[in-house]
């Protein structure tokens, strides 16, 4: 074999190279690869997956009986298992339809968080904030239960001193340990958080401060 046989083996060899070759259309992070090598493939056959997880966005669906509060720069938190808030965003885009299959309206927000904290298609818990008020909260250790009722204790000056009171409470949505609470406190009122086991209506107490 001469030279210039040699050279136009060689320039066969890089054709079909290049024919195999694959690039992918940006620059991401690979994903699975379900062939292994010596498994037969086709132009058909999906080889593995490329994640660019540059602009992530939450979709969220709303009941329709909301349909009415929703709008633009509502704030979404996204959360925990346990309701503690790991991303805080807003809503940019609303859908004009209504998903049939689930009756809800899709609503989207765009992720700011680190890659290393979200994946593309990654299932996780959104809650809405449809309004904000002040609203005093308890830790959920400082409530009791009784015939269905809550209650908590505060610190109430009487002329023996200060002494507990127990105090009916209407409570809202926890967050994180704590409890909303929606009626039966105000602004100054001190709240028993320890040892509420021991505690009776009227019994003593030391405030610590």
């Amino acid at each position: 074999m001469n030279l210039g046989q040699i050279s136009e083996a060689g320039r066969t060899l890089e054709r079909q190279l290049a024919y195999y070759n694959l690039a992918a259309p940006f620059a991401g992070i690979v994903g699975d690869i379900p062939v292994h090598l010596g498994d037969y493939v086709s132009p058909q056959t999906l080889l593995t997956t490329v994640d660019e997880n540059a602009d992530l966005e939450a979709y969220i669906y709303i009941p329709t009986e909301k349909s009415g509060d929703i709008r633009p720069g509502l704030p979404v938190q996204i959360v925990t298992s346990r309701g503690e808030a790991i991303e805080k965003t807003k809503i940019n885009f609303i859908s004009q339809q209504v998903d049939n299959g689930i009756q809800g309206i899709l609503v989207k927000a765009p992720i700011h968080k680190s890659l290393d904290t979200f994946r593309n298609e990654q299932l996780v818990k959104a809650r809405v904030v449809w309004s904000t008020s002040p609203t005093p909260t308890v830790p959920v250790l400082a409530v009791t239960r009784i015939g269905g009722q809550s209650f908590v204790y505060v610190a109430a000056q009487s002329d023996k001193g200060t002494v507990a009171r127990q105090r009916a409470v209407t409570l809202g949505d926890t967050i994180g340990n704590d409890y909303a609470v929606t009626d039966g406190l105000k602004a100054g009122d001190q709240v028993i958080v320890s040892g509420i086991q021991f505690l009776i209506d009227g019994a003593p107490v030391i405030p610590i401060s």
